[in-house]
């Protein structure tokens, strides 16, 4: 197998172009669930990056239904303040989907900027500044202020002067403490 190839791709090569009408090249391993969606169930680290099927890795976070609002906020509190925002984004992700239309916003913000840590943790400067801008442009303007214990002003603030610190000094010159956020005012 020549160096960098994956062994799933090596059994079966791909065509370099498909076919119009034709479906996608699906690999062979694609972990599904039963009703046929795709799900990774390879193993993942702390900051959720894939690592290989045989890996330990971290515990996953359970797909199951929304928190109620005040949970689901503790929940990621807790996955952010641990070091694991890739974690706390999958539990304000199932808030904002479940959320009624009045507040996915907030809960969509939310999630990004879990994201944004997630991004500065993983050394992406670039990623972690647009997630953090375009979750506190979400939350920022969200009413009613207050609303979960939740300040949407104050923490779409914070986001910002984070990414402003990202974009202008990188992500080594960061103090500690930078990336623990507050969810709740």
């Amino acid at each position: 197998m020549p160096p960098g190839e994956h062994p799933r791709e090596a059994a079966a090569p791909r065509p370099s172009a498909r076919e119009p009408g034709s479906a996608p090249a699906v690999p062979a391993r694609r972990d599904r669930d039963a009703a046929g969606r795709a799900r990774n169930a390879r193993p993942r680290d702390g900051l959720g990056r894939p690592l290989e099927h045989d890996a330990d890795g971290e515990p996953p976070t359970p797909d199951a239904p929304a928190l109620p609002p005040d949970a689901a906020l503790d929940a990621a509190q807790k996955l952010l303040d641990a070091g694991r925002p890739f974690h706390a984004h999958e539990v304000l992700e199932a808030s904002w989907k479940a959320a009624p239309a009045a507040e996915r916003d907030l809960w969509q913000g939310l999630a990004q900027l879990a994201v944004g840590l997630t991004h500065a943790r993983r050394g992406n400067a670039a990623g972690a500044a647009t997630l953090l801008r375009r979750g506190a442009a979400r939350i920022g303007s969200y009413s009613p202020a207050g609303r979960y214990g939740v300040d949407p002003a104050g923490l779409a603030a914070a986001a910002s002067g984070l990414a402003d610190t990202v974009e202008s000094r990188g992500l080594d010159g960061l103090k500690p403490g930078a990336l623990d956020l507050q969810l709740r005012g």
